[in-house]
């Protein structure tokens, strides 16, 4: 059964920082793209960082560049998103995504429930 299990998300003052954390079960990790997206009531979700399978490419929002850092851990099968200087806008429901590219028109990817990350004085 494949399970992503995100967790680390809280109420956190602005200026504060948090780290999520998404672990995955039910299929090779190691193989897979990792993403953190998050979605405000109302928007479309948001790409927040990627990593690739290996850990050695990463890309980011322009809006979390210099912020947050994405890493992943493929021992422990988790990926983990870093979050530093927070700010109220960075509010949301932030969710793991797994993906991996099989061929034309044929990819696998699993979505995590999601965790709350709350910026607020």
């Amino acid at each position: 059964q494949v399970q992503l299990v995100e967790s680390g998300g809280d109420l956190v003052q602005p200026g504060g920082s948090l780290r999520l954390s998404c672990t995955a079960s039910g299929f090779t990790f190691s193989l897979y793209a990792m993403t953190w997206y998050r979605q405000t009531p109302g928007k479309e979700r948001e790409l927040v960082a990627l990593i690739s399978s290996t850990g050695g490419s990463t890309n980011y929002a322009e809006s979390v560049k210099g912020r947050f850092t994405i890493s992943r851990d493929n021992a422990k099968n988790t990926v983990y998103l870093q979050m530093n200087s927070l700010k109220p806008e960075d509010t949301a429901v932030y969710y793991c995504n797994a993906y991996r590219y099989l061929g034309p028109g044929n990819r696998a990817e699993y979505w995590g429930q999601g965790t709350q990350v709350i910026v607020s004085s």
